[in-house]
């Protein structure tokens, strides 16, 4: 079975702001974006998206009937939604960095809420194995996914590195988890060339 993880393209977003589950636009096209990545996918795919607009329009793009899941929508960060990085109270901040897993911004969630969600839905969508799928989701639940299914420690999957608009593919064993020997990850639609996954090779088409 193959998991094909994709980000949404670049929202239209200011640098520097915090935004999770806030329903932002896109400043990039997301039909553009899905024709690159159409070239790396597979035909017949059951594409699963986030409700969010950044990336139910993507997934519209690649597919004639995506199903939407609440459970791939960004981490929800509470009061800290669409304000400056540098103007959330620094001793909130600390604590999170204190305990990045277990921590939850006011009127927000914890990483470890996000963890449970989305392994929910591969608990789910991956217990027969028997089709390939596509999931057009968030930076945080892609790093989630792929950690849960690489089986990777917190230190090593909360820096796994995915762009807007790029591809990850994930090769699963008849365990569950994947192999990352025979994985391989797609970048910008097939035309970057940096790993996204440790250990694992990247191709260009």
């Amino acid at each position: 079975m193959r998991v094909f993880l994709i980000r949404h393209p670049r929202p239209a977003v200011a640098p520097g702001l915090c935004y999770g589950a806030s329903d932002v636009d896109l400043a990039e096209d997301p039909a553009a974006c899905a024709a690159r990545l159409l070239e790396c996918l597979p035909p017949r795919l059951r594409v699963f998206s986030s409700p969010l607009r950044r990336c139910r329009l993507l997934a519209q793009a690649l597919h004639a009937e995506p199903v939407f899941d609440a459970r791939l929508r960004e981490m929800h960060f509470g009061r800290w939604e669409l304000r400056a990085w540098d103007e959330i109270p620094r001793a909130e901040l600390d604590a999170w960095a204190a305990a990045p897993l277990t921590y939850a911004p006011p009127g927000g969630e914890s990483v470890n809420a996000l963890l449970q969600r989305a392994g929910a839905f591969l608990e789910e969508h991956t217990r027969e194995r028997d089709h390939d799928l596509a999931i057009v989701t968030h930076g945080g639940v892609m790093r989630a996914l792929a950690g849960r299914l690489l089986g990777l420690a917190p230190e090593s999957w909360t820096r796994l590195d995915f762009g807007y608009g790029e591809l990850a593919r994930l090769d699963l064993r008849k365990d569950g988890l994947a192999d990352a020997s025979a994985s391989a990850g797609v970048l910008s639609g097939c035309t970057a060339g940096r790993p996204v996954l440790p250990s694992i090779a990247c191709w260009k088409n």
